[in-house]
């Protein structure tokens, strides 16, 4: 291959993508199109042709060509156009971000940090393209290796909730190991997908490399999960569609990646620093749609009172409306459906602490947290997904690590203290794939993600995400004279 050129100029795509024609192979059950509305305002932003199971089919064929070539080139040719591929969409940021702001109504703050997200995730990814490497195994008789090669097609179904970042924990390593990618976004956020497809083709990947499939689950998702030659499925979203996907790429043996949902502890012992450790946005955070949300408070007896009070005040502050305005802090949940959902778990009555928000148009439900709660109760056992959490008490350390454990999610949470022993026993006893000790944080691009019981199978991100995605081949080279072989072996 020659050497890689700068990138070209890529444009701005028009302000709302051009509905063209449903494409074929639907049948009469299946929607021809899908309706992106903004859910801040309940406008219709875009409307998105969706794809049947027949065009899937016809994406395995494409991407099944355009990963042999993929695989073919260097791994330094590949690294390369995966690092153009970044530093086109760091040339989109803001475009990425506002468009993000359109169909899923986060924050404009937190959506420029997602498709920052994105453009470091495919340039860490490409920093390990050229570092992929098997073994050399000492036995008898010769020489043994191994080494590792792409699957081949992969299919990766993303969510609503972070639709530009999740996708890329998917696809950028899948890509950087020499995979192609059929990348099935959300129905109701498909256009930053589509999007980023657009600039990974203008950047210099190879056509049908890294193809958008918008469409429901039932009828796109299902088709990638039940294609032959798709031998990976990376999937995140509910533990109940994870079951289903899992139980149906069962029969193809297929390579299933899960990541599920969360009812993550805050445990918040005395001496911790209070206003931090209760920061609202541990579970406020795109309002609250979030696996990784603190949504279970638990915080000791001797300062739970103080706890209340700081919780309450914090709640007050919280800006919530426009999400296009840089000043607000909180936007909508993302449909109607979701709102209905959230509401089923707070009844007007309930014993709570409050903030504000917008009435409507829109779908918005103000910052809350239970506090009548008991831990058995649905509010506290059951994912939410909305701007609500649960505030229980706890007695000392081991009653702190029971009710952190009463839960069949294990996918964050936090401890605080700062007493170092006690926060490494709690760490070690919290059964969860991601704890913070005195910080909120879960997610960083360079270290692995993923969840304990019901939160999910894998892991994704850090510095074996390439190795996820391929097979391990075993090779033994004999180094005996060939007037020594036995015949017979």
């Amino acid at each position: 291959m020659p050497p890689v050129s700068p990138p070209p100029p890529v444009s701005p795509p028009p302000p709302v993508p051009p509905v063209s024609p449903a494409p074929p192979g639907f049948s009469e059950h299946e929607p021809r199109e899908l309706r992106v509305l903004n859910p801040a305002t309940e406008e219709t932003v875009a409307t998105v042709p969706a794809a049947s199971a027949a065009d899937v089919d016809a994406a395995v064929v494409r991407a099944v060509r355009a990963q042999e070539r993929w695989a073919a080139l260097a791994p330094g040719d590949r690294a390369r156009l995966l690092r153009r591929f970044a530093t086109a969409v760091d040339s989109h940021v803001e475009e990425l971000a506002r468009l993000e702001v359109r169909e899923a109504g986060h924050t404009l703050g937190n959506a420029r940090w997602e498709a920052g997200n994105v453009r470091d995730l495919l340039d860490y990814a490409a920093g390990g393209v050229e570092r992929l490497t098997g073994r050399q195994i000492p036995v008898a008789g010769g020489l043994d290796v191994t080494l590792l090669e792409p699957l081949g097609v992969v299919g990766v179904i993303a969510p609503w909730n972070f639709p530009m970042p999740i996708a890329a924990w998917g696809t950028a390593p899948a890509l950087a190991a020499g995979n192609a990618v059929l990348l099935k976004p959300a129905e109701t956020t498909p256009l930053t997908a589509l999007r980023l497809a657009e600039l990974a083709l203008a950047a210099g990947l190879p056509e049908h490399l890294f193809q958008v499939l918008p469409g429901p689950g039932p009828v796109t998702g299902r088709a990638l999960v039940r294609h032959p030659d798709v031998p990976k499925v990376v999937f995140t979203g509910s533990a109940a569609v994870g079951r289903s996907v899992l139980a149906e790429g069962s029969a193809l043996l297929k390579r299933v990646t899960l990541e599920l949902g969360g009812k993550s502890p805050n445990v918040v012992f005395a001496d911790a620093d209070l206003p931090a450790a209760l920061d609202p946005f541990s579970f406020l955070d795109n309002a609250g749609q979030d696996c990784c949300a603190r949504t279970r408070i638990l915080v000791q007896r001797e300062v739970f009172d103080q706890a209340r009070e700081i919780l309450a005040d914090a709640l007050a502050a919280v800006v919530v409306g426009d999400p296009a305005d840089d000043r607000t802090q909180m936007g909508p949940l993302i449909s109607a459906r979701q709102l209905d959902r959230v509401r089923s778990y707070v009844p007007e009555d309930a014993p709570a602490l409050r903030g504000a928000a917008p009435d409507g148009p829109g779908f918005w439900f103000p910052p809350t947290v239970l506090t009548g709660e008991r831990s058995d109760s649905r509010a506290a056992r059951e994912e939410i997904f909305g701007p609500v959490a649960v505030l229980l008490p706890f007695r000392d350390e081991q009653d702190a690590i029971r009710l952190a454990n009463d839960t069949p999610h294990g996918l964050s949470g936090s401890i605080w203290t700062w007493d170092l022993g006690r926060a490494l026993r709690v760490s070690a006893a919290v059964r969860a794939g991601n704890l913070s000790v005195n910080s909120h944080s879960s997610v960083r691009y360079s270290t692995p993600f993923g969840g304990f019981k019901q939160s999910g199978i894998g892991r994704e991100l850090g510095p074996d995400a390439l190795t996820a995605f391929t097979e391990t081949k075993n090779v033994f080279i004999s180094s005996a004279s060939s007037s020594t072989e036995d015949p017979a072996q």
